[in-house]
């Protein structure tokens, strides 16, 4: 039996085949979702999480490493989501102009990534509603360049497409067809900017679901779906800065994150969905909290390691800063920085690897490539948060 009327079936023709598309109704839904005891404990619990990410943002000085990895990290994930290849390293390096062995296509896929959130972001602290321009916006900085610039950057489709198997006859899911879309995405709009009851938090967890659902450009639906969680946190103020990425949590657990979508599709269960979501929420923040509060601790150790530095005290607080800065240098490229000998940087290099400041990795002298400790394991995929 169904537990809600979530949308509507309808017959569509495309490439010769006739397929059942789905068409989500307005939100919100009707009835609300009805929190569980444990969902509303999880609601506490993000509510908390996030309040506490963000007094450590806005308190703390020196975030923007932090920052600057951080919205990384979550472009690399978002786009391996999506099938591209290129790491955390490949695009730091790409954007000091070093040369990657990585497919240009895909770093610059996932730079391109980079640069639609931090439009968002401009956009949100100059006071623009999270409208259909702003969507159309942030997909055609996604799409500019590379493998998605032939399919309709900026612009709504108007073919029907479909998400998984080869055809529509046997697709996993088909969104609604494009006669149906611009009235979807006129209503997803109203729902954002709408003010209601609905806490926003709660709001941003239904919005990505219907974006999903709608699923209205030929490519890039899932990378602006969770460009959007963002955008909607930061524009309702419970976060100021991009301090909150699900992409990782997302990408651990797709299957369930597939399975509660489809629940929503087939009989409503939005209930589901949110406690998951308000799951990702916690452990997500929490993580990133715990990062900052690590990170500050090692690099003010490493601090007082360059005060004890004697007479390279200078040169190696020179070298610290730009390690912190970009992460992932190549040792020449840190010496013309720096305004340092090679030599001398070198020499730095290996005391600081010494006492654990850097990682060197290497598979020759010339592809030498140097990591800063405090965010090696933030490059790292494998410490993926654990679900419940």
């Amino acid at each position: 039996m169904k537990r809600r009327d979530s949308g509507r079936y309808v017959t569509t023709s495309t490439v010769g085949e006739r397929v059942q598309a789905y068409v989500p109704h307005a939100l919100p839904p009707h009835p609300l979702p009805q929190l569980s005891v444990s969902a509303q404990q999880l609601f506490t619990e993000a509510v908390k999480a996030l309040t506490e990410l963000e007094t450590m943002g806005q308190h703390l000085p020196g975030m923007e490493p932090f920052i600057y990895t951080y919205v990384r990290k979550e472009a690399v994930l978002s786009s391996m989501i999506e099938g591209t290849q290129s790491s955390l390293s490949d695009l730091l390096l790409y954007e000091q102009g070093d040369y990657t062995e990585t497919s240009t296509d895909d770093v610059a896929e996932v730079s391109h990534y980079v640069s639609a959130m931090q439009l968002g972001m401009q956009r949100m602290a100059e006071g623009y509603p999270v409208s259909l321009r702003l969507i159309r916006e942030l997909h055609a900085e996604l799409l500019r360049q590379g493998r998605g610039a032939t399919k309709m950057p900026g612009e709504f489709r108007q073919s029907q497409n479909w998400i998984g198997g080869t055809r529509p006859g046997n697709a996993a899911y088909v969104p609604p067809p494009p006669q149906e879309l611009m009235q979807c995405m006129g209503e997803l709009e109203m729902f954002i900017n709408t003010e209601d009851s609905i806490h926003p938090l709660l709001k941003a967890a239904m919005v990505h679901v219907q974006f999903e659902s709608i699923h209205p450009f030929l490519d890039g639906n899932g990378r602006v779906g969770r460009l959007l969680i963002q955008m909607m946190l930061c524009r309702s103020g419970l976060l100021s800065k991009p301090l909150l990425y699900l992409s990782l949590f997302f990408k651990q657990h797709r299957q369930e994150y597939y399975r509660l979508l489809g629940r929503i599709r087939e009989d409503g269960d939005w209930e589901a969905w949110i406690e998951y979501f308000l799951e990702a929420v916690v452990v997500t923040a929490r993580d990133a909290v715990a990062n900052i509060v690590t990170l500050r601790r090692q690099m003010a150790e490493h601090a007082e390691w360059v005060t004890a530095q004697g007479r390279m005290r200078k040169s190696a607080a020179a070298v610290l800063a730009i390690l912190q800065r970009c992460i992932v240098i190549r040792p020449l490229i840190l010496a013309r920085e720096a305004e340092l000998a090679p030599a001398t940087v070198y020499k730095i290099l290996q005391k600081m690897e010494e006492h654990g400041l850097v990682l060197q990795n290497a598979t020759s002298t010339r592809n030498r490539v140097y990591t800063y400790v405090p965010y090696h394991h933030m490059l790292e995929d494998s410490q993926a948060p654990k679900l419940k």
